[in-house]
């Protein structure tokens, strides 16, 4: 949600910009306040300290990761879009690297929901690739290896950039994961129809629902599908 409080989306915006000129990605809460020209016990009561601070930060940093994930096209082809998407992530980590590390890194007692905003917009995304048939496991399964190779990959060219320097590293390993939770095979050569049936008919029903059931029979239908999609 975008900040509707002008004071506090200053300090927002003022701890981001002092987080990206630092060396050493570290936001001094004093000069956060001096720079918008309020006392810090203002910070205190926006945001009850420094954790909720840089958690702020990292929440206003999704926002703009929203913001250019809703500015890439999606077209009609959602494995392309997925594809795309990866390249995207990465391009929004080396342009905000600083900001990167504080959304992506774990910190002890945060409270952010960054990444657990960013894991459901890959899980959208990786449910119209199950609509179509072109995914071998469930959305939210695939969306954690995906997103954690992402994450990994992208942490990596930003902290020891000279350890992985080649260009080709990020897509080798983008089409690594997806060759894993990807399907390129026909129906007529699937070893697990069912399985594929399940997690396509999961999602549809995810994306446009049915007229044809009442809501408790859908729900009845959903459940069934994923114990279907999820069984070991």
């Amino acid at each position: 949600m975008a900040e509707t409080d002008p004071l506090r989306a200053a300090m927002i915006e003022a701890a981001e910009r002092q987080l990206a000129s630092s060396s050493d990605n570290e936001v001094a809460t004093r000069a956060v306040c001096e720079a918008v020209g309020v006392s810090q016990p203002v910070l205190y009561r926006l945001f009850g300290d420094k954790r909720g601070l840089l958690d702020a930060v990292a929440d206003h940093g999704y926002e703009r990761y929203t913001a250019l994930k809703a500015a890439q096209e999606q077209t009609g082809d959602p494995v392309a879009d997925l594809h795309a998407g990866w390249d995207g992530h990465m391009a929004f980590a080396q342009e905000n690297p600083a900001l990167y590390q504080l959304m992506f890194t774990p910190r002890p007692w945060s409270h952010s929901t960054a990444r657990e905003r960013v894991m459901d917009l890959l899980v959208a995304a990786l449910t119209r690739c199950a609509a179509v048939g072109a995914l071998k496991l469930e959305p939210r399964t695939a969306a954690q290896l995906i997103l954690s190779a992402n994450i990994g990959t992208a942490l990596d060219h930003i902290t020891r950039p000279a350890l992985f320097e080649d260009p080709t590293l990020s897509h080798r390993m983008r089409d690594a994961v997806f060759s894993h939770v990807l399907t390129t095979t026909s129906a007529q050569n699937d070893a697990d129809p069912l399985h594929t049936a399940a997690l396509r008919l999961h999602a549809q029903l995810q994306l446009g629902g049915t007229e044809a059931l009442e809501p408790v029979e859908t729900a009845l239908l959903q459940r069934w599908l994923e114990r279907i999609t999820h069984r070991s």
